[in-house]
């Protein structure tokens, strides 16, 4: 299983290594003309989580020739001021990192038609003043980077339903915005696939799928209130818990730790890799192909290929993916991980629906 796992992991490196080689033989001269600018998401570059992917994957842009930078955020406040230092800086393509950086992004992309810009987590349109205007408006020079990650927190709570010794897991969000509760919906939906298949009856505390509601913390910088949810979860008995909150998960992987009532799914990217201080507890990860989205709208710009389709990133092109066990390997049962692994061809082929 460990095998399979890391094998998608290596093909999404070996993805970005890619995007630099083919920029240094066919693009050279373009890349070194082409300025990426990242707009960060509140929680810092370092946030061992969302910010932190796109940064990497910019930088893996860098290498292919081109010039890259970000601004980080303190506050929503700074989204709209942020964004425009870029665009007077001449940045050629300025990409938003985040959800709730979609209003100014859009208002920027109108304003500045000679700008290319790029919206991770939302779908690239103008949804209104008041954001609830759909299908949306769509602008010819903002692309929506958008991620089926559903796909892969569904194995998770399949994973956790499985890997539970007490029959009872959890997951809580920073909002309750679509982003975060794709993925909190997606675990569900995958412990009560388990639970189908199975027979069994293991319980998920933070989320109800039919309300479409749960436990948030509401916002990503709130690590007390981060570590009380995750305690909470344990006294009610969950012993696996899925943090959809960026480095919020340090929170809840600390608490797993020291509390030593529960395991951790990491969110967004790899935690064996980006936070290893807690790889002791970490089950897996649910990835989100942030740094590959952002590589390949660069890369795009500097091959004169950009357009403003949605990119949508899923099992089947590395778009998000489950990661592999690693150092818990050995705790996961050998039939349960090859249902898992399984799972995730089954929902690619389309014979598993994991919104249904």
């Amino acid at each position: 299983m460990k095998k399979s796992f890391v094998k998608r992991s290596v093909v999404v490196v070996a993805a970005l290594a890619a995007f630099s080689l083919v920029a240094g033989c066919s693009s050279s001269s373009n890349a070194s003309k082409v300025k990426a600018c990242l707009a960060l998401d509140t929680g810092g570059v370092d946030d061992k989580s969302f910010n932190a992917s796109a940064w990497e994957g910019a930088q893996a842009a860098q290498s292919a020739g081109a010039e890259v930078k970000y601004l980080a955020a303190t506050s929503d406040a700074d989204y709209a001021p942020n964004i425009k230092k870029l665009v007077d800086e001449g940045c050629t393509i300025v990409i938003g990192v985040g959800f709730l950086i979609n209003g100014a992004i859009v208002e920027a992309a109108k304003a500045n038609p000679d700008t290319k810009f790029a919206i991770v987590d939302q779908d690239g349109m103008d949804h209104g003043p008041k954001g609830d205007q759909y299908p949306g408006t769509a602008l010819p020079n903002l692309k929506g980077l958008t991620f089926a990650t559903n796909q892969a927190a569904f194995q998770a709570g399949y994973l956790a339903a499985g890997y539970s010794k007490t029959g009872k897991v959890a997951t809580y969000g920073g909002l309750n915005i679509p982003p975060v509760t794709i993925f909190m919906d997606g675990f569900a939906r995958g412990v009560a696939y388990y639970n189908t298949q199975k027979g069994k009856k293991v319980t998920v505390l933070g989320w109800d799928t039919a309300k479409k509601d749960g436990t948030f913390v509401g916002g990503f910088s709130d690590q007390a209130k981060a570590l009380q949810i995750s305690k909470n979860f344990e006294q009610q008995g969950a012993d696996v818990i899925f943090p959809v909150a960026g480095g919020l998960g340090a929170a809840t992987a600390n608490q797993s730790m020291t509390g030593k009532k529960s395991v951790t799914i990491w969110v967004d990217s790899d935690g064996y890799v980006q936070a290893p201080q807690f790889a002791s507890v970490l089950l897996s990860s649910v990835v989100k192909g942030v740094g590959t989205s952002v590589t390949a709208v660069i890369q795009d710009v500097i091959d004169g290929k950009y357009t403003a389709d949605t990119y949508v990133g899923t099992l089947e092109n590395n778009g998000t993916f489950l990661a592999p066990y690693h150092d818990l390997e050995s705790t996961v049962d050998a039939a349960l991980a090859a249902e898992v692994e399984q799972l995730g061809k089954d929902i690619i082929a389309g014979t598993v629906k994991v919104d249904a």
